[in-house]
């Protein structure tokens, strides 16, 4: 979920091949097509790394294997927040400062990019729509493409990808600034399928934990912001729910 340089991308898939391979378990680095709900949910998935709304709301059927530490501010642990992005100008300001702006979000189904946002207006919006319009931009790159463009006001990012493209990308976040941040939940799961044995789930989640630990592959890691490992359960992600319920409560089913 957070190729945004490709060659890190290889390096980490290659890593766990070799790791996976060292416990009898052959894998194929593969790269999704865009529909990812299918992607997610194909029958011989081994391991894959999804958004946490879209885990507790459409993919039932899979096994949750683990969440990634990353290395970025706006991290803690597993956990990870959204960061509430506008143009430069807007600097000083706070959420309740957008009312009646334009909002653009990646995609309904993302928690970073629309859940934790949809979360932070239920209590301000006093049963009304907050935002005069809401825009979706397919991406979080597209997301700050739409406020350097002024076609939108504010957006919701995912705190890692914005770290990611301050390395790699930063032209993409100039003239742009962060002006909040939402509350912290449980990071990006890792999964696989529901047919991957018990064995199997166990030697994964063994395979990651050396990931993450063994000094050879620090460079890989650290690449990709990863900074541990840690195992997790469905129930973990529990909480997106309980964001998208009281939100409800405030009269706010969507932005």
């Amino acid at each position: 979920m957070y190729d945004l340089h490709r060659a890190d991308t290889v390096a980490l898939g290659g890593v766990l091949k070799e790791l996976f391979a060292a416990r009898g378990i052959v894998a194929t680095h593969v790269w999704p097509s865009p529909d990812l709900l299918t992607h997610w949910q194909e029958e011989g998935l081994l391991l894959s790394q999804t958004c946490g709304y879209p885990l507790v709301t459409q993919l039932d059927k899979v096994q949750t294997v683990g969440c990634f530490h990353y290395q970025a501010p706006g991290c803690e642990g597993i956990g990870y927040c959204s960061f509430l992005v506008a143009r430069a100008e807007e600097s000083g300001k706070t959420l309740v400062d957008f009312r009646g702006q334009r909002a653009v979000c990646n995609a309904i189904e993302s928690q970073s990019g629309y859940n934790a946002l949809r979360k932070m207006v239920a209590s301000l919006s006093g049963g009304q729509r907050f935002f005069a319009s809401v825009e979706f931009s397919g991406s979080h790159r597209q997301s700050l493409v739409a406020l350097q463009q002024d076609r939108a006001d504010i957006a919701a990012i995912d705190c890692v990808t914005w770290a990611l493209l301050q390395r790699h990308q930063p032209d993409l976040l100039e003239g742009l600034t962060i002006i909040g941040q939402s509350p912290l939940t449980p990071g990006l799961p890792l999964i696989t399928s529901a047919s991957t044995s018990a064995d199997n789930v166990a030697l994964l989640r063994e395979a990651l934990q050396q990931l993450v630990s063994d000094a050879q592959y620090q460079q890989v890691c650290a690449a990709a912001l990863i900074g541990g490992f840690a195992a997790v359960t469905r129930e973990d992600y529990a909480l997106l729910l309980e964001w998208r319920d009281e939100a409800a409560k405030h009269g706010v089913v969507d932005l």
